[in-house]
């Protein structure tokens, strides 16, 4: 039994169908009846509605599990205690493999993100578990490229000429997929999973003017706006860590470049890792598909 926590976001939703389609049995846990729902239309065969921030409901799905995925909810103000929770109760349940969803560059620790899944880690490295860690770039998101393609417009949290590195989420779930299932020959391994390339915005407006024939602006967004307006039904102290999660990630992205390197990826993919462009043009051919299916 394969455990995935936060099965439905934008990892697990993509990773569930893989591991069933290999003939894996998965169970995979989630916060309301609605993300429930959405995993059983892909075909999951357990699923446990719950909190991760309680310790009988991690020790109930960790019953008779062989592996597990843990993907922390990030920028959640639990999330260091959540996935010391989750180790400890792997350990408590012997469980033979512990693959933990980190960050490239985990040791920035001006990113508060960034140190919550460091200390993640340390504490995983201490456990004597079997463990597995993966540190993604920054993820090629369909929801991003939703103004681009709407709008014709690309905005940004942070600078617009500094550099980052971006990783598609069905290259990373694909990579997953064959981490859980040949744990021998990933034990003790970090892999950093990260695109070809390093784009600024301006770089991005760039490749999806090309790709949509169409010239694609850049903007800055005020970050504290947004989070307000965004997550304004939060509790008054979870707004607070939500602004200054986002407010630590605006500085940071526009005083460095946040880049790696592509090699590993491509290596465990046996093959190029995808491209921006490559995801680009995916991504607008389902747009273009899904106005294609609202007209007929």
């Amino acid at each position: 039994m394969i455990l995935i926590t936060s099965a439905n976001g934008n990892q697990g939703k993509r990773l569930v169908p893989k591991l069933l389609a290999s003939g894996h049995q998965v169970r995979a846990c989630v916060r309301t009846e609605a993300s429930a729902g959405q995993l059983r239309a892909l075909g999951a065969q357990e699923i446990l509605v719950g909190d991760l921030a309680d310790p009988a409901f991690i020790a109930r799905a960790m019953k008779g599990v062989t592996s597990l995925y843990h993907i922390g909810p990030t920028l959640h103000q639990d999330e260091r205690a959540m996935g010391f929770a989750m180790i400890d109760a792997a350990r408590a349940e012997g469980v033979g493999h512990f693959v933990f969803s980190s960050v490239l560059h985990a040791i920035a620790s001006d990113l508060i993100q960034h140190e919550i899944k460091r200390d993640i880690e340390e504490h995983l490295l201490s456990s004597g578990l079997e463990y597995t860690i993966l540190q993604p770039a920054n993820y090629m998101l369909a929801s991003r490229m939703k103004a681009v393609f709407e709008e014709g417009v690309f905005r940004l949290a942070w600078s617009l000429d500094k550099r980052q590195s971006m990783v598609d989420l069905e290259d990373v779930t694909e990579v997953v997929a064959q981490v859980l299932s040949d744990p021998q020959r990933h034990t003790g391994a970090t892999y950093e999973l990260v695109g070809p390339g390093r784009f600024t915005a301006y770089d991005i407006g760039t490749v999806a003017s090309k790709v949509t024939g169409r010239e694609i602006a850049v903007e800055r967004f005020d970050v504290e706006v947004f989070v307000r307006e965004r997550f304004e039904n939060l509790d008054p102290a979870a707004l607070q860590h939500m602004l200054r999660m986002n407010l630590a990630i605006a500085a940071h992205y526009s005083n460095h470049d946040f880049v790696g390197n592509s090699n590993v990826l491509s290596f465990l993919l046996g093959r190029p890792a995808t491209s921006f462009e490559e995801f680009v043009r995916r991504e607008y051919a389902n747009f273009r598909q899904s106005l294609k299916t609202l007209t007929d």
